[in-house]
């Protein structure tokens, strides 16, 4: 009964997140908003609520392993995704079909982000406030400057719309797909979550990979359905502004978890996971700034910073459990 109903889960998250991109592409389309805008803050906010859902349920059942592993999991497993997407899709060029200063920004607060995590997890006995750490308080006013910085970015060129709704539509439609996706993904979380620990695996893992893995699969199905529709910066936008919200949804998690700083109570494999999406973002910033002329050649030359992010992340998954 339990793997079907994570089952069903998920193809009622696949389903709802496609029509969440595509009211998304309607609203970006039909209103002042761009692409990359719509994706980085709109889409990701509601790709991201499976997130939010299993690390709030781990916090009440006192396991911060598993909240804190989602998070981080779930930044690294998106990042995959968009590596995957670039290498499946190697002959249209993702990377060079895109705005790059709209992107830029996102993928370098990421990075910084996972900085101050790592930080924060390095030096022993992290200071606080009301029992939740400084450097969550110092990532929600980097993001709120952050918001500012690329909502005042300039506005791309829009593919038309494969089908005419009113900006009305699109917004009523984005709400209720939204509330879906919560729902449903909401029981992905938990059915998998009981799932995994049915297993007996490590707490860190579970959250880190098993759970990660199944709450970004709208973030997946948003990629794929906005590639389809060519609107790649909403594309790139929705991956790297979700890394940016689940960072928000960890410090939700901190506030909530009245023990002490979340981060001094979780295990070491997390400062790996942390290490492992420095890389991959350091990697993606490089297909963000390399110049077309570099990957004008082959296709697997073209390919090749994406190839190195999936090894990345299937080695480093492979030497610690």
């Amino acid at each position: 009964m339990l793997y079907l109903i994570f089952t069903l889960a998920a193809v009622i998250v696949v389903i709802a997140a496609i029509y969440l991109n595509r009211f998304g592409d309607v609203i970006s389309k039909k209103s002042s908003l761009s692409g990359a805008i719509v994706g980085t803050f709109l889409i990701a906010g509601a790709t991201s609520l499976p997130e939010l859902t299993t690390s709030l349920t781990a916090v009440f059942i006192d396991n911060p392993d598993i909240a804190v592993g989602n998070m981080l999991g779930s930044n690294v497993f998106n990042l995959l995704i968009l590596a995957a997407v670039d290498i499946y899709y190697r002959k249209r060029r993702l990377f060079q079909r895109i705005n790059h200063k709209e992107n830029i920004p996102s993928a370098v607060v990421g990075l910084v982000f996972l900085a101050i995590l790592i930080s924060a997890m390095l030096i022993p006995g992290s200071q606080s406030l009301f029992n939740v750490g400084l450097e969550m308080l110092v990532i929600v006013g980097i993001y709120i400057v952050a918001v500012k910085v690329i909502s005042n970015s300039e506005e791309e060129e829009q593919a038309p719309l494969a089908k005419d709704y009113s900006l009305r539509t699109g917004v009523i439609g984005f709400i209720v797909a939204a509330f879906i996706v919560f729902l449903a993904g909401s029981a992905l979380s938990i059915s998998g979550d009981r799932l995994a620990n049915a297993t007996g695996m490590d707490a860190s893992f579970i959250g880190s990979f098993l759970i990660a893995a199944s709450t970004s699969l709208p973030e997946l199905v948003t990629v794929i359905a906005a590639f389809k529709l060519a609107n790649y910066n909403m594309a790139i936008g929705s991956i790297l502004g979700s890394n940016l919200f689940n960072m928000q949804l960890l410090v939700i998690t901190d506030v909530l978890y009245r023990e002490g700083p979340i981060l001094a109570a979780v295990g070491t494999s997390h400062l790996f996971t942390a290490l492992l999406g420095i890389m991959m973002t350091l990697i993606m910033i490089y297909l963000l700034v390399r110049p077309q002329a570099s990957a004008a050649r082959s296709q697997w030359r073209y390919a090749t910073p994406s190839l190195i992010i999936t090894v990345l992340y299937f080695v480093v998954t492979f030497a610690l459990y």
